[in-house]
């Protein structure tokens, strides 16, 4: 009955998916086989007032396993998972690879390349930064030691010992651009950090930043990762070959998402 009337209630407030949500916030309410109706209805309360999912269960599925999100902190993008996918994959081809997650949010691509390698014979340096001191201390809870996980804009908190040695370095850079922000899902733009979804007049603010310090502190063949939509791809490959890298856009119909994976010159 419970499940059937938070259904209900899930459904009349606009939640696509309101059976999944249901079971998941009884499940997150419950004690063996009884229900906490007065936690569940705080919850369900919530949801209808427009909360995102993730921050009432405190954590999101992505790429296979549950990423701790705290309340305010951007929520991973199942469509992200092919940049997690695709830098691993890059990992895996250096013995001991140096992977970087700059705006690194909960630590999610940094977590999923670090089980990715976890599987294999490989050792790996992981490192993550934000300048969300809330993200920071999410990542800091998902990602195992000994990643090292830094709060500061950009490239600026990390350890100059780092210059000139980055394997893998993934950047799921805010790319929503000012304008666009106010036509996104409620869920987004009033629960998330304005500066983990903002990028400028053009989306691309802060990927010119990264296009032109990344250079520096990768090792010689080592690549760096951006999403970005698909009418910001190419121009995400110019400002990442400007700065002398070598790039190019790839797309997953799976996922339905581009990315641009930009490479240093050995």
């Amino acid at each position: 009955m419970d499940l059937d009337r938070t259904v209900l209630t899930l459904r009349a407030a606009g939640c696509v998916f309101a059976e999944d949500e249901a079971r998941l916030l009884i499940e997150a309410t419950s004690t063996g086989s009884a229900i906490d109706l007065d936690a569940l209805d705080a919850l369900v309360a919530r949801r209808v007032s427009g909360v995102p999912l993730e921050h009432l269960l405190g954590w999101a599925e992505f790429a296979g396993f549950r990423v701790l999100v705290d309340e305010g902190v951007f929520v991973p993008r199942r469509r992200t998972e092919f940049l997690a996918t695709r830098a691993a994959e890059l990992a895996h081809e250096t013995e001991r690879p140096v992977v970087l997650d700059l705006c690194c949010g909960s630590g999610a691509i940094a977590l999923a390349i670090a089980k990715s390698l976890a599987l294999s014979t490989s050792q790996c340096e992981i490192h993550a930064a934000d300048i969300d001191p809330a993200a920071v201390a999410t990542a800091r809870r998902n990602l195992p030691h000994p990643a090292v996980v830094v709060c500061g804009d950009l490239f600026e908190p990390l350890p100059r010992t780092l210059r000139g040695r980055v394997d893998v370095l993934v950047c799921n850079t805010p790319y929503v651009p000012t304008d666009a922000i106010g036509s996104m899902p409620p869920e987004a733009r009033l629960f998330e950090a304005a500066l983990a979804l903002d990028g400028g007049d053009d989306g691309l603010d802060v990927q010119r930043r990264v296009a032109a310090e990344c250079r520096a502190w990768l090792a010689p063949g080592g690549h760096v990762l951006v999403e970005a939509s698909a009418q910001q791809a190419p121009r995400s490959v110019e400002l990442f070959e400007r700065a002398g890298l070598t790039s190019r856009v790839e797309y997953s119909d799976d996922y339905d998402t581009s990315i641009v994976i930009s490479t240093n010159p050995r």
